[in-house]
Order: C-alpha cells, then sequence, then structure tokens
C-alpha cells in the first residue's frame, strides 16, 4: 500500500499542477470559456489510462512459470527505467514547466489545450499504469495496491487544489525532494526484483551469488503489515540473494549520488506555484 499510495500521490501532483497552470493562465488571459477543452483532455486521458491499465492487468493475470518470471521481471526493469528518468525529467523541468505550458496555450487555438491537457495527464497516468504494476508484481498484494493508489491520487487532487489556491505557501521544493528519494528507494527495490525474477527465469540456483545474504525467521521484518509495507516500498526481503542486494546498492548508490549532487540547489516547481497563487 505504500509504495502505491506514494506513487500516485506524485504522479497526481505532477498532473494537477499542469491543470492548475493551465487553468491559471487561462483564467488571467480571460479565456477561461477554453478551460473547458482543458478538462475535455483530462477526462479522455484519465478514461484512456483506466482501460490501458485493465487491459493490461487482465492479459497478465494468471501467468505462472518462466513466462511469469519473463513478464515481471521486464516490467521491474522498465518501471526503474522510466522511474528513474520521471525523477531527473521533473527536477530539471519543473522551474520552466509553466513557461512551457504558457508559451504552447499562446500558440495554440482553443481545441488544441484538449490535446495538451490530454498528453500532459495520459503521460503521468500511464508512468502510473506501469508503477503500480510494478507494486502489484513486487507485493502480491492487489487490493492493498489499488487502496493505496487511491488515497495517494485523493490526496494529490487536494494538493493540487491548495496549490491552485495558495501555491506561495507551499514547500513543494521539499516534497518532491522528499518523495524522490523514496521513489529512488522503490526504484532500487524494483532493481533487485528484476534481478531476483530474470535469475529464475534462466534457472540459475547455485554459488555464491544465489545463496541467501541473511535469512530471517519471525519478527516484524519476517512477516505480519510492516514486512508487507516494508517489501512494497523499499524492496526489503527477508531472504534476499546477494545478488539481489548487490542489484539494489549498484543502482541506489550512484543514482541517489548524482540526484543529490545535481539537486544542490533543485529546480522545483514551487516558481510556477508562486505565479498560480499571484495570478488566481
Amino acid at each position: 500500500m505504500g509504495s502505491s499510495f506514494l506513487i500516485t500521490l506524485r504522479e497526481g501532483l505532477e498532473a494537477s499542477l499542469i491543470l492548475a497552470i493551465l487553468l491559471t493562465y487561462l483564467k488571467k488571459t480571460d479565456r477561461w470559456a477554453d478551460a473547458r477543452y482543458v478538462w475535455t483532455g483530462t477526462v479522455a486521458a484519465i478514461g484512456l489510462c483506466l482501460v490501458a491499465g485493465i487491459i493490461i492487468f487482465v492479459a497478465l493475470d494468471g501467468l505462472n512459470g518462466k513466462v511469469e518470471y519473463a513478464v515481471e521481471g521486464f516490467i521491474a526493469l522498465i518501471a526503474t527505467g522510466v522511474l528513474t528518468h520521471m525523477i531527473f525529467w521533473m527536477r530539471s523541468h519543473a522551474r520552466t514547466l509553466g513557461k512551457e505550458l504558457r508559451d504552447k496555450v499562446d500558440a495554440s487555438a482553443a481545441p488544441a489545450l484538449a490535446i495538451i491537457a490530454f498528453m500532459a495527464v495520459a503521460r503521468e497516468g500511464l508512468e502510473t499504469v506501469l508503477f503500480l504494476l510494478s507494486a502489484e508484481t513486487a507485493s502480491a498484494a492487489g487490493s492493498d495496491v489499488v487502496i493505496g493508489g487511491l488515497i495517494g491520487l485523493a490526496l494529490a487532487i487536494v494538493v493540487g487544489v491548495a496549490v491552485y489556491r495558495s501555491g506561495n505557501r507551499l514547500n513543494l521544493r521539499t516534497f518532491f525532494n522528499v518523495t524522490a528519494v523514496l521513489l529512488l528507494l522503490f526504484a532500487a527495490g524494483l532493481a533487485g526484483k528484476a534481478v531476483h525474477e530474470l535469475r529464475l527465469l534462466i534457472s540459475w540456483e547455485a554459488g555464491w551469488l544465489v545463496s541467501s545474504a541473511w535469512t530471517l525467521e519471525s519478527g516484524v521484518f519476517a512477516s505480519g503489515t510492516f514486512y508487507d509495507f516494508m517489501k512494497g516500498l523499499f524492496g526489503w526481503h527477508k531472504s534476499p540473494e546477494n545478488i539481489r542486494v548487490i542489484a539494489y546498492f549498484a543502482y541506489l548508490i550512484p543514482v541517489l549520488a548524482v540526484y543529490r549532487q545535481g539537486g544542490s540547489r533543485p529546480p522545483s516547481p514551487t516558481t510556477d506555484a508562486k505565479k498560480v497563487a499571484q495570478v488566481a
């Protein structure tokens, strides 16, 4: 539940910020009547993402054996790459995101606003589908993934409205930096998961790399709700292979170092949020 909550909160807030910037600029430029196109594109994108998510889930449900190992392994691998790209993309584009969107609005006829909103929301939504699918396969708790995702999405909407109304009082830079680190920990868990599943796919069962780094038989780190939370969000496992642990840190240490090095004064949506509040 923790991983799906974090994913939908982060992705939902990014989509909310984009919509807030679009709607506020339309209001500022006396084009509020064109807001209906933004909502049309948004609804269409949400519908597409829901349909895509259902189709993918149904198609993958019930897989077993080597097919399951292959699908879960490659989904985890792809999700790791996309998630990493998304985190760094948001950091590098956040400062200019508002200007880019306003330039698009200025250069677009009213119906084209639906396409702008559709593309922005669809991108976040399809990423969410992929990440939630990875969270479900990693934790094997579909109901928890759905519940956590809905809670995160609801909170993202609330925060998005708050940003629209009073962005200058919300520290979005801190929010995005904290969630970025948590998502990088989640991505590291996915990297370890990918290595684990692909090892099973090729039936690699002997050697030090596939022996357990540690084994816990009881306690909160071996079973129960807390264990499920740690497993789903951070990739923790009570008996991981050495290669899984190596993959986790081989991803996390350099990527986190690059993120922190480039984020000494990271760009963030704070500037645009302030502009949103000022013109609302």
